[in-house]
């Protein structure tokens, strides 16, 4: 069995997500040594924390080396109560994650919110490398946010920092507001408009978000209008991340970074609604793409 200490250079990072556990071990420069995945147990937390342990074990046998280990995971830990809160993978809610999993591995554990570990990542060596203010954003099945600044993530007293999906839409009138139910609990936030499943909703409540961006690309009209729609949401959701926190970098990943036209649409759209007289921030696509997440976690241990 490995020696459960550190051997310089590696670090392992756990994406933990709600349909897939995927570990990584990189060396000091961000090569990959080992990689493997599993299907999340939905709805199992202690079968959740078993995989992961599992996953370890493998990519350190792998890598031939123990590593640190960083996680990231579709919610927080509260520093109230030490239990995660805010996950859409419902059911690590109010459990001792940061507990279980350093006693189980046998050695301290990071922890950060996956859209911190994806802002991270991109900051570290991605496509915001050496920039000084960098947010990352996560456009998928959700809408996540986190903010890294001098490359540290910014976390803030309630764990919550960068965590735009969760405002109301800016701007929002006409059928905009009060806006679809979110799972929070509340109506009309970013991310019912600009997650997938909210392209869907907008355009006919069934169609696959993937299909409506193909068929704009197409030239249909619905399709073209539903997403020159989203466009607009972006670019007044995402002036008011300029306004506070003023980034050199907005990087985007999920599903719905891969569509081209946002890259130019949006800022060309975001100007109105900043309060200042140019907007240098550039919109990018994240370097690392699926692997920010995982990267992102395995970064939480800094060089010493």
């Amino acid at each position: 069995m490995l020696a459960r200490t550190r051997q310089s250079g590696i670090r392992i990072g756990i994406d933990l997500g709600g349909t897939k556990i995927e570990v990584l071990a990189i060396d000091e420069l961000g090569r990959e040594r080992a990689r493997t995945r599993v299907a999340t147990p939905r709805g199992d937390y202690d079968g959740t924390v078993g995989a992961i342990v599992d996953l370890v074990a493998d990519v350190e046998r792998a890598a031939g080396a123990c590593g640190t280990v960083g996680v990231g995971i579709p919610g927080t830990i509260s520093p109230a109560t030490g239990l995660v809160k805010n996950a859409n993978s419902t059911w690590l809610n109010g459990r001792p994650l940061g507990a279980d999993l350093p006693s189980r591995l046998d050695r301290p554990v990071r922890f950060a919110n996956d859209a911190n570990c994806f802002a991270l990542s991109e900051a570290t060596d991605g496509a915001a490398a050496d920039a000084s203010i960098v947010f990352g954003v996560i456009v998928g099945t959700g809408t996540g946010g986190g903010i890294v600044i001098d490359g540290k993530v910014v976390v803030g007293v309630n764990a919550i920092a960068g965590e735009w999906g969760h405002n109301p839409l800016p701007g929002a009138g006409g059928d905009e507001s009060p806006g679809p139910p979110c799972y929070c609990g509340r109506r009309g936030c970013i991310e019912t408009f600009l997650s997938g499943p909210g392209l869907t909703r907008d355009y006919d409540g069934t169609t696959d978000a993937r299909e409506v961006i193909a068929r704009a690309a197409a030239g249909e009209a619905r399709a073209g209008h539903a997403l020159a729609r989203y466009e607009q949401r972006m670019a007044r959701a995402l002036a008011g991340v300029i306004n506070l926190v003023d980034p050199d970098v907005i990087v985007l990943g999920g599903g719905l970074s891969n569509v081209d036209r946002l890259y130019d649409a949006v800022p060309a759209l975001w100007a109105p609604h900043v309060f200042s007289d140019r907007v240098a921030t550039r919109l990018v696509r994240a370097k690392f793409g699926d692997s920010s997440g995982v990267r992102g976690a395995a970064w939480l241990w800094p060089s010493e």
